[in-house]
């Protein structure tokens, strides 16, 4: 399968988990739906490694890169972006999350003086344009505070970083399998460590209604985190990121589908959204 196809998967299976996540929350909260993402990842991909990998494999030093990875990302970055979906809605916090590229280009720009071709400048003007158009207030909804934008955004800006730490990682190993798990296991001891040592364990609120939901997600998650290594792994990543960042259109349409009666879907928010990926495939296909 092409690297191009699993780029794609990857930003379907990614969209789904969010929906997944947004009904779940009705019986649960984010916290909780991230430590059950990451046990499950944990739990099925774990036994996996170790059957089907030698030892210095899996303890190479190069798996710092996804130690480090881990820290940031899944753990920090999935636990924003579910508050975020938590208090704007899937189809606000969605195709803010996807703004990432705009984030690594301004870090460049800012800090490494890297200065880019005029497409990117076009893809950054086009990102905000597409950012504020989904972010605007609309009709009917539940209220929400303008704050609460931090919540994707920051997660949007913290990934643009993991996502550089996973390709050196991958560079080094060209081991996807052992680089989700060894991510995705780190992030469940940091995430679990912190809600154990804060004493906020009554803060996981695991139940019979949200299981089937966190559950799918969980199983999506895994999905999109096996198929974005495999992507970027296989594949060259001014072809494989512009695609694994289409999880905005993939959103709005399973946001239609599963939650029109929770969400609003207006013309300034599909607008909104070609925006965004035209500008995030500007930038990331330079």
């Amino acid at each position: 399968m092409s690297s191009e196809l699993w780029a794609i998967i990857s930003a379907a299976a990614w969209a789904a988990d969010s929906i997944l996540v947004r009904k779940g929350t009705a019986f649960s909260n984010p916290s909780t739906a991230a430590l059950v993402s990451f046990f499950v990842n944990t739990a099925i991909l774990g036994p996996y490694l170790f059957f089907q990998y030698p030892l210095e494999k899996i303890f190479q030093p190069a798996n710092l890169f996804f130690v480090v990875s881990g820290i940031i990302q899944p753990a920090i970055v999935r636990v924003l972006f579910y508050v975020g979906i938590v208090r704007l809605g899937v189809s606000r916090a969605g195709p803010i999350r996807g703004t990432s590229p705009f984030f690594s280009v301004a870090i460049a720009f800012f800090l490494f003086q890297d200065r880019p071709g005029l497409i990117v400048y076009l893809g950054g003007i086009l990102t905000v344009a597409g950012t504020w158009l989904v972010s605007y207030k609309r009709a009917g909804e539940a209220k929400w505070r303008p704050r609460d934008l931090l919540f994707p955004l920051g997660a949007a800006m913290i990934a643009s970083v993991s996502q550089n730490i996973r390709k050196m990682g991958l560079n080094s190993t060209s081991e996807p399998i052992i680089a989700a798990t060894v991510s995705t296991a780190t992030s469940l001891f940091c995430l679990f460590g912190s809600v154990l040592f804060s004493g906020n364990m009554r803060s996981i609120q695991i139940n019979r209604p949200c299981l089937p939901y966190y559950g799918g997600a969980a199983v999506f998650a895994l999905i999109g985190q096996l198929c974005t290594f495999i992507a970027l792994n296989g594949g060259q990543i001014s072809v494989v990121a512009p695609l694994i960042n289409t999880t905005p259109l993939f959103v709005i349409g399973l946001t239609a589908l599963f939650l029109r009666g929770e969400e609003k879907i207006n013309r300034s928010v599909v607008i909104g959204v070609v925006l965004l990926v035209a500008g995030i495939v500007a930038i990331t296909g330079r």
